[in-house]
């Protein structure tokens, strides 16, 4: 019961820090480098499955990506680009807070349901591929949206940042 409670609690903080982290992050210039390495970073958590109590069977895999990939799709929606001052900057949007928090919420009440039936590492691993498969295609479709509009930037802002973010 510990590790249940104190897993939601870090679950809810760490989603405070993404809401504080996104903030900022509206206010400086993106880059592809800002977009892609968070899945790459994250994916180091991939070694837990290394140890046994975190294995889960293929079928559990497969259904905790996908449910990680859906859950994007509400990210993906929100996620918009702006240029501004030849640069391309997040758009900061107001539902991306109640939707996070609504994600947190769903996967606590989701947590609840499988930890009844399911072990607390194996619940652990099913939860890190659920938050993968939602950050690796979100971010995908944030790289795609970002060099949409990054070919919309004049010639000469086009050549500087093909040199400074290759």
């Amino acid at each position: 019961m510990f590790w249940a409670i104190a897993s939601t609690v870090g679950a809810a903080l760490m989603a405070t820090t993404m809401i504080f982290i996104r903030m900022r992050a509206s206010r400086r210039p993106a880059s592809v480098k800002k977009i892609i390495l968070p899945p790459f970073f994250m994916s180091t958590g991939a070694f837990m499955f290394v140890f046994e109590p975190f294995r889960v069977e293929w079928m559990q895999v497969l259904e905790a990506f996908s449910v990680g990939v859906f859950f994007s799709l509400f990210l993906i929606k929100t996620s918009t680009f702006e240029i501004r001052k030849d640069n391309i900057y997040l758009k900061p949007s107001k539902a991306f807070v109640f939707i996070l928090f609504g994600l947190l919420i769903l996967r606590i009440i989701l947590k609840l349901i499988i930890g009844q039936t399911v072990s607390l590492g194996e619940t652990s691993g099913m939860f890190f591929l659920l938050a993968f498969g939602m950050i690796l295609t979100w971010r995908i479709a944030m790289l795609f949206k970002y060099l949409r509009l990054r070919k919309e930037l004049p010639s000469q802002v086009n050549k500087k940042w093909n040199a400074s973010n290759s």
